[in-house]
């Protein structure tokens, strides 16, 4: 896990962000950007970089590596410390909170402004690079990529088709965005993987889940990995979460994901509540009536 590092922000000079911020247009060209060059990047005379580097080390915001050359390259706490500062800044936050959540992709932390928010940052690249890397699309018409590229464009492309759901699709409404972080509202209820349901409630939830994820396909995008773990369940229905890695609806293999999707979505249900689906209730028919702009219900579906 990353450090939560809200409690360092304070602590911080606008040259210790002259400093980083010089860094990270360094890595733009290179992981580890060359010290004689940080005075240019960051705008600040040789002996205050040389001070701002120590105090910036001394935090864990940055690391030193001499290779051919000294250099240096941002830790993600650096690059959270950026984005937070960023959104202070904005009036998008105002005080930081616990751990929400925290992933292989993502840490997520309550926040407030004018109420609790939730605020995400993405870790795409930081661990697993070379995977995402291969993997994902928005990373392939650069020479360079580093993690934070990647992470950023994760953002922004979750932020993006957040704005682009709701409210229309049950979506947590996007709130901001700045370099790899989200603020989004912060959903109310339970994690489905968490939740035990009554007997009565069982097909109305799957239901609501399957008429959420038709709604996504209307509104041109497939969720592309779904699961138990990306819906919320409270009182009011369901909330689909987590949409970096979610793909348009003309894509050459938005039929495939769509079918993967339910039969994840519908075989969760069978697992955990084999007496109430029925066995004629499959992911193929139900896709047909999605991409025919004509599900209405997994009853209508069972007819």
């Amino acid at each position: 896990m990353v450090r939560n590092v809200a409690g360092v922000l304070p602590e911080l000079e606008d040259e210790d962000f002259y400093l980083l911020s010089g860094v990270e247009q360094g890595m733009r060209f290179s992981e580890w950007v060359q010290r004689e060059k940080l005075s240019e990047f960051a705008s600040l005379t040789d002996e205050e970089v040389d001070y701002r580097l120590e105090r910036c080390l001394k935090r864990g915001l940055i690391e030193k590596k001499t290779i051919q050359y000294e250099g240096y390259t941002l830790q993600f706490e650096g690059y959270d410390t950026l984005a937070l500062r960023a959104l202070v800044e904005q009036d998008t936050i105002s005080e930081f909170g616990s751990p929400l959540g925290v992933g292989k992709e993502s840490d997520v932390y309550e926040v407030r402004s004018y109420k609790p928010h939730a605020l995400k940052y993405h870790r795409e690249g930081y661990t697993n690079f070379r995977e995402v890397h291969k993997e994902r699309d928005y990373t392939s018409d650069r020479d360079h990529v580093s993690w934070m590229y990647t992470a950023r464009k994760a953002a922004e492309r979750e932020y993006d088709i957040l704005e682009s759901l709701y409210p229309d699709v049950s979506v947590p409404q996007p709130i901001g965005q700045n370099r790899h972080a989200i603020v989004m509202e912060k959903m109310e209820g339970v994690e489905l993987s968490q939740t035990k349901l009554e007997d009565e409630q069982v097909i109305g939830v799957l239901d609501l889940l399957l008429s959420e994820i038709a709604r996504a396909y209307d509104h041109g995008y497939v969720h592309a990995d779904m699961s138990e773990y990306n819906v919320f369940v409270d009182e009011g229905g369901v909330t689909i979460f987590d949409w970096p890695q979610a793909i348009p609806t003309d894509h050459e293999n938005a039929t495939e994901f769509l079918r993967r999707d339910l039969t994840n979505a519908i075989g969760y249900f069978r697992r955990k509540y084999p007496q109430h689906i029925p066995d004629d209730l499959e992911a193929e028919p139900v896709a047909a009536a999605i991409e025919r702009g004509s599900f209405e219900s997994v009853m209508a579906i069972l007819e």
